[in-house]
């Protein structure tokens, strides 16, 4: 039977860690489903996807462990796919001057929704004429049936509107939906 492994990774960033970690996993009968993986502060972070039989797994635990000696830390969590659920995808653009809170208070309002933040990314980067900062965030988000788009929207525009940020709400359909608070 096959078994779906989550695993999270961190280390202190160095050429050939993703080839040390895709060798392990290889070598020992995994399959690399899906990952997403960053430079941050000079570490190496980052979550995978893995499947592998389940008389596999063991070898793989004991694989991605010796990484240890490279300076890359794993955690592994068995993981199982959820039952669909009647929730729809949007994305979700931030861009507006920097400032702490900002992922607080629109993840606040996502949490108060029930809406799930799938994937997150952000960046900060120097305004061209100004060089103040700029904080971007983009989200993909999966929102309940009983959430309206236009309800969502009404209360993003106040808090953009408080943050002094621009958002664009994007359904999967791909209509666009843009909200101005600066």
């Amino acid at each position: 039977m096959e078994r779906s492994l989550v695993i999270t990774l961190i280390g202190v960033d160095r050429p050939g860690l993703i080839e040390a970690l895709a060798q392990a996993v290889v070598e020992n009968g995994g399959n690399w489903l899906e990952s997403r993986m960053a430079r941050l502060a000079g570490h190496f972070a980052g979550v995978l996807r893995i499947t592998a039989e389940a008389e596999r797994v063991a070898a793989i635990e004991r694989a991605l462990a010796q990484l240890e000696g490279l300076g890359l830390r794993t955690v592994i969590e068995a993981a199982e796919e959820p039952a669909a659920s009647r929730e729809r995808p949007l994305t979700l653009e931030l861009v507006g001057q920097d400032r702490p809170g900002i992922v607080r208070q629109i993840s606040a309002v996502l949490a108060g929704f029930g809406i799930n933040i799938e994937t997150l990314t952000t960046d900060r980067s120097s305004a061209p004429q100004s060089g103040e900062s700029i904080f971007r965030a983009s989200m993909r988000l999966r929102v309940p049936d009983p959430v309206t788009t236009e309800t969502l929207q009404r209360e993003l525009e106040r808090i953009a509107a408080d943050l002094m940020v621009d958002v664009l709400l994007e359904p999967a359909e791909g209509a666009r939906e843009f909200v101005s608070g600066a």
